[in-house]
């Protein structure tokens, strides 16, 4: 039976209407269950399940709208398709509005029963779908890895249910995300969940290629195709064949490789440099680049039609800063790995170091985080680590600024101020939103200020937005407020020619 299990639920005080549906819809190869009242109905959905329910608009106890409300607050995901008589179709169309799949009228002559057999399975499948990607964001919850990847905040569970949905397909998949983020441990996730699994996968990076290398690396060459070439060496695509080829920054390939890459996506087919024949292959695609995408379009750096070749599926791989939940976790887990590879025993990062690993904005994400373990394990001496050896000389001077700020009596208050906000941003890393929470102050007045030093207006005062139309320029001192000096004779103006 082609719908055996794809449940069925009548729900309508009519026994001529449920016997006629249900020896219908059995003909088409439904099981189908019968309720004489949208109360019985509700007991049944709440103890089985059910793909669709045809639920009468007017029934004892519980109509077709108190069920539909009742299907929602108690979270069932049964489709619900209305049976109506002409008089109520407005309540109907009404409980469409409220989520109802759609609703067919009385009398069901021959017409209607046709519509119904084609609204059924497109409602089924519509419950499937959906039924689908619940058990996949349960499975989800609270998962910590996923292939090779680490992370289990909300953005990184987000990842994975895309990368779950479209392992199992052939499209291409573009990823986008910045210098550190994980990208090929993406594509790594999506080849290992695939049935291209078994197959090679083969990565590439287009910018650390020369054009003429990157463009054999990929499509290979023949016995004499260049000077030097004395024997035949196939490309990646085709020793990729039954699996997939990774392309990282994949907006630094020339565009006449390009044009070769969106041939061989197109056809399949690809050619040796110095061949004439054409090699059929089969091949995924997974790109990757870290270029901002409507940028690289608008300049003509990725070919738009490679581009929508590319991202059939498009991932977007959120940078550290942006999955804050994580850091705890990446760091523990790192602090194991190169423990371990190092023959130390280091427990644990001591409370200073935790501190400035989660205030630390990561600019260079988990590639950085990564390195910067790695080091600190290295540099360790005891068996936690301290913040001095997970931190970068350059940022433990930064944090090496004195605490304390003084100011000379008979200074102005405009200088201090000044003095402040340079020594808070300094003891912050030059983090610009932590400085502003210390000082308490806008991030626009933190801004003029470090202008008006910029600008060496001294103890001038900083004019406001509203003086300068917003722009936040600090004033010079007046002619009146500097000093006298001694004046220099005036120079002659240089004789015109003539």
């Amino acid at each position: 039976m082609k719908h055996a299990n794809a449940k069925i639920l009548i729900a309508d005080d009519e026994q001529a209407i449920t016997s006629g549906l249900s020896a219908i819809l059995a003909d088409e190869g439904y099981t189908v269950d019968i309720a004489p009242d949208g109360q019985k109905a509700l007991e049944r959905l709440s103890e089985d399940r059910y793909g669709v329910i045809l639920a009468d608009l007017k029934m004892p106890k519980l109509d077709g709208l108190s069920l539909l409300r009742e299907l929602q607050s108690k979270q069932i995901p049964t489709e619900c398709i209305i049976i109506t008589g002409q008089a109520t179709v407005d309540s109907a169309v009404q409980a469409m509005q409220q989520g109802a799949y759609d609703y067919i009228e009385k009398p069901l002559n021959a017409d209607k029963l046709n519509r119904l057999k084609a609204l059924i399975p497109k409602a089924i499948e519509k419950f499937a779908v959906q039924q689908k990607n619940r058990e996949l964001t349960s499975r989800l919850e609270g998962l910590t890895h996923y292939a090779e990847l680490t992370g289990e905040s909300e953005v990184m569970r987000e990842v994975y249910q895309v990368i779950d949905a479209v392992a199992s397909s052939t499209a291409s998949v573009l990823i986008l995300g910045e210098s550190g983020t994980g990208k090929e441990l993406v594509a790594r996730a999506v080849h290992s969940k695939s049935e291209r699994a078994k197959g090679p996968f083969f990565a590439l990076n287009c910018a650390a290629l020369p054009k003429e290398i990157l463009e054999n690396e990929l499509f290979g060459h023949e016995k004499g195709a260049f000077t030097g070439s004395t024997n035949e060496k196939p490309g990646a695509f085709e020793m990729a064949s039954g699996g997939t080829i990774f392309l990282d920054e994949v907006a630094e390939m020339s565009p006449d490789i390009q044009v070769k890459l969106l041939r061989a996506l197109e056809t399949r087919m690809v050619r040796r440099l110095g061949g004439k024949k054409e090699i059929q292959v089969d091949i995924r695609i997974v790109a990757a680049t870290n270029k901002d995408l409507q940028k690289a379009l608008a300049d003509g750096e990725l070919r738009e039609d490679l581009y929508y070749r590319l991202a059939v599926v498009q991932i977007d791989l959120p940078p550290l800063r942006d999955r804050s939940q994580d850091i705890r976790l990446l760091a523990t887990e790192f602090l194991q790995r190169y423990s371990s590879q190092n023959g130390k025993k280091i427990g644990d990062f001591d409370p200073p170091a935790w501190d400035w690993i989660l205030s630390y904005n990561w600019p260079g994400n988990v590639r950085e985080l990564k390195n910067a373990v790695e080091r600190s394990v290295i540099m360790a001496r005891g068996d936690k680590i301290a913040a001095n050896d997970i931190m970068p000389r350059h940022l433990r001077n930064a944090a090496e600024v004195p605490t304390a700020v003084t100011f000379q009596v008979g200074g102005s208050m405009a200088d201090a101020r000044r003095r402040l906000v340079l020594s808070t941003l300094a003891s912050n890393n030059g983090d610009l939103e932590r400085a502003t929470k210390t000082l308490g102050m806008s991030i626009d007045e933190v801004r003029r200020e470090l202008r008006a030093l910029l600008d060496g207006a001294g103890s001038g005062e900083a004019v406001s937005d509203e003086d300068d139309g917003g722009a936040g320029v600090a004033r010079t001192p007046r002619s009146a407020d500097v000093p006298p000096r001694a004046a220099s004779a005036p120079k002659k103006p240089a004789p015109k020619k003539k």
